[in-house]
């Protein structure tokens, strides 16, 4: 089975990306710029509020990139306050097409090949989400991380980069990611020439979760559907077994426990997560790796650990991702299974919402769907030029966007059997694999070029290979 090591899944949608086999760009050596004139380096650094530094390449043909980019805190005033925001940028040519991938949190330190960006064999843009941490304007305003501020962030790089990226451009991501895709078509419809959405959820009626909890009664097999429900209450079952090496392995690593207050509420959160967690990022065939409900209570300890990922549920593992849980709990809702199979034995159910992983002094108020239902209408009525695409077994599906009668040259796909992944077009049933490939590399203005599918050790799934949690 895979290291899920994903904590509190159903608040926190997945993103971070890496490439197998490659090194964390923070260890590899600086260039600054001091290309000549008319160098992609130099074009760079010409531009205003742009500031450039290349790293050694580890994808051939490319050149790589850190940029950092001089923004407003609130685009509606301009003249205030100021942030710098990190961007990676992975160039082939000015004439190539544009691939901008959104993450939805922190930018990847890793040179990776998303598979839009494969499929057109063009640049690929990186940016890091606004108040996800270096890009966080200090003293911090959290009443503009909002979807609409982000969304010209985003505008404004791309009115920044497309004088110097002449071909088509294409915007892409994955859970967050793909939200932050879809809104940006949705308050700059004109900035791209096509969107690829890969499994973002739709949350229009944040009260209203029967979808999560009619997926879970139907999702797999009866016989592993029920094997994970098992071991969920069983953790609960043995809570005080659970905690002793939970506290040990705090006392251990220096955790502590601010947020979530006690350890206590931090294990029952992660149980809470552990049925989502397990759907989210393992398939059907992993459930033989799960130990059985009578297993030891270590086996039954690392089995939490791996799928939950219990570090997460501290405060070491929450501070990160407060940008992610201020916006959930304020426009993006938050899904709230009913978690039938774990009652009477939960104290803190009332602690599964975005208001518990933020500190106090922040204050925050739900706008009670009104930013999801504009989105929702946008999409139904008028998308064009885009591609969302889910995973069957993945719980985010069970919200997913619909398209409606304004819909234009714009589909959503679903991959048999597939989870929370950023790769689910190679996965489609081949008729569908070929329109959506066909589409995209249309949309790019390529699609009469030989499909040469540029890909190199960094094509691996970024949601796989290296997730936040909760």
């Amino acid at each position: 089975m895979r290291r899920v090591s994903q904590g509190a899944v159903a608040l926190l949608l997945a993103a971070g990306l890496a490439g197998s086999g490659l090194t964390a760009a923070q260890a590899a050596p600086t260039t600054q710029v001091t290309a000549q004139a008319g160098d992609i380096g130099a074009r760079l650094d010409a531009i205003p509020g742009m500031t450039v530094t290349e790293k050694p390449s580890t994808i051939p043909g490319q050149r790589w990139f850190w940029l950092t980019y001089r923004q407003p805190v609130d685009h509606r005033r301009p003249w205030g306050q100021w942030f710098e925001q990190r961007i990676m940028l992975q160039h082939v040519s000015t004439d190539r097409p544009m691939v901008f991938y959104t993450s939805g949190y922190h930018t990847p330190e890793v040179m990776f090949t998303s598979e839009p960006t494969a499929l057109v064999d063009g640049n690929q843009l990186s940016m890091e989400y606004r108040y996800f941490s270096p890009s966080r304007p200090e003293p911090t305003d959290w009443r503009k991380d909002t979807i609409w501020q982000a969304a010209t962030d985003q505008h404004r790089i791309i009115e920044a980069l497309e004088r110097i990226y002449t071909g088509k451009w294409i915007t892409t991501g994955a859970s967050k990611g793909g939200m932050t895709a879809v809104y940006h078509k949705r308050f700059y419809p004109d900035d791209v020439d096509g969107s690829v959405v890969y499994v973002a959820p739709n949350d229009v009626r944040n009260r209203d979760d029967r979808a999560y909890d009619a997926f879970f009664e139907t999702v797999g097999s009866p016989e592993c559907n029920a094997h994970v429900k098992a071991l969920a209450r069983e953790f609960l079952e043995r809570r005080p077994a659970m905690l002793e090496r939970f506290a040990a392995a705090a006392e251990k690593n220096r955790w502590t426990f601010e947020i979530l207050r006690t350890p206590d509420r931090a294990f029952e959160n992660s149980v809470m997560d552990f049925e989502w967690a397990f759907w989210q990022y393992s398939l059907e065939s992993d459930c033989k790796d799960l130990p059985p409900a009578t297993a030891s209570d270590d086996k039954l300890y690392e089995a939490l650990d791996t799928v939950s990922g219990l570090s997460f549920y501290t405060d070491q593992g929450l501070e990160a991702y407060i940008p992610y849980y201020y916006q959930a709990g304020t426009q993006l809702g938050w899904p709230k299974p009913e978690f039938r199979n774990l009652r009477p034995m939960l104290r803190y159910e009332s602690s599964y919402q975005p208001r518990t992983y933020v500190p106090r002094d922040i204050p925050m108020r739900f706008d009670h769907g009104r930013a999801m239902r504009d989105i929702d209408r946008w999409v139904r009525r008028n998308a064009e030029h885009m591609l969302f695409v889910y995973g069957e077994n993945d719980p985010w599906g069970a919200e997913p966007f619909r398209l409606g009668r304004g819909a234009r040259d714009s589909d959503v796909y679903v991959a048999p059997g597939q989870n929370h992944s950023a790769r689910l077009i190679a996965r489609l049933p081949a008729g569908q694999r070929a329109d959506a490939e066909s589409d995209v590399r249309r949309w790019a203005g390529v699609e009469d070029e030989p499909r040469t599918l540029r890909t190199g050790p960094a094509a691996d799934d970024p949601l796989q290979m290296q997730r936040p949690r909760l």
